[in-house]
């Protein structure tokens, strides 16, 4: 069943992401050209942006093929891991994109404008905010119900695309009614890369968080412990461990039963605590459940 849920979780990820793809490929055909048409350095900036969008879509396609794969001797906790290095790649992607768009802002500022931006760059930003918004909100939507954290950094990536859009039309559009103020072609570019290194600082910090085994935040380990003790077997819960392994979480935890248990009813409660955090806890991956009698535990649960 599991095995399942994840084939069609898998496929919903990648069916999404190629729709992506396709629809990134032609927008950067479109913006770079009509950028170039239209004498717009603002609109090229957007359409390159664009390109790095078919280079994250292609990571995340590649790397579903392998971080769906189960668990094995080498990796008994599975292979979620790699969902949260292809985010990592997503962010390092769109600071570079972002860095390299603001030094050419920079760079250029000075060099002679013989043409002044055209109406096919305000079209093209125009028709690039609309697309791109509308592939955030499919992305984040199904990225949210099949919790992906890659399908959602790519989401962002998608709407990024769209903010980043905003400045160049006011820019262009201005430019294009008063071709003297074709400075703020420059700006707009120069601000669209400090949006695009804001967001992918925010997704590498993410992605590192969970590298590093930070644990669930003290509000879902009190989740956990308020689940567990609804089985009418346990008197405690603590000692509660947490990791993410991808987007879900790997948990650790002492549950204290009566000590006229035999270990056969101990070890089933174990088992239906078990079932009972993987089928309603807070997006579960793995748990493991210790068994304590009631006479080892601490008065006040801690240990």
């Amino acid at each position: 069943m599991v095995s399942a849920q994840n084939d069609g979780r898998e496929i919903r990820l990648r069916r999404v992401t190629w729709w992506g793809f396709g629809i990134n490929i032609l927008l950067a055909v479109f913006k770079v050209t009509a950028g170039w048409l239209g004498h717009s350095q603002a609109v090229v900036a957007d359409g390159i942006h664009s390109i790095t969008d078919t280079i994250t879509d292609v990571a995340v396609i590649l790397g579903s093929y392998y971080w769906s794969r189960p668990a094995d001797d080498s990796h008994p906790y599975g292979h979620k891991r790699l969902e949260t290095t292809v985010s990592i790649f997503i962010g390092g992607m769109l600071f570079l994109a972002g860095a390299g768009i603001g030094w050419d802002a920079v760079t250029s500022v000075y060099k002679t404008h013989v043409h002044h931006p055209r109406l096919i760059a305000f079209v093209a930003a125009a028709a690039s905010i609309g697309i791109k918004e509308s592939l955030y909100q499919w992305n984040r939507r199904v990225g949210n119900r099949i919790k992906s954290v890659s399908l959602t950094a790519n989401a962002w990536h998608h709407r990024l695309d769209a903010f980043s859009s905003m400045p160049v039309l006011v820019a262009v559009g201005v430019a294009f009614v008063y071709p003297e103020l074709h400075l703020l072609d420059h700006v707009a570019a120069f601000f669209v890369a400090i949006l695009i290194c804001y967001a992918a600082i925010g997704i590498i910090l993410s992605g590192f968080k969970e590298l590093v085994d930070q644990g669930a935040p003290p509000e879902v380990c009190e989740q956990i412990k308020d689940l567990v003790k609804t089985h009418p077997a346990v008197r405690q819960a603590h000692n509660i461990r947490t990791r993410y392994s991808g987007n879900l979480l790997c948990v650790d935890l002492h549950v204290v039963v009566s000590s006229q248990m035999t270990v056969y009813e101990g070890h089933r409660v174990a088992e239906e605590v078990k079932k009972l955090l993987l089928h309603e806890g807070p997006d579960i991956l793995d748990t493991e459940v210790h068994i304590e009698p009631e006479e080892a535990a601490r008065p006040d649960g801690e240990g």
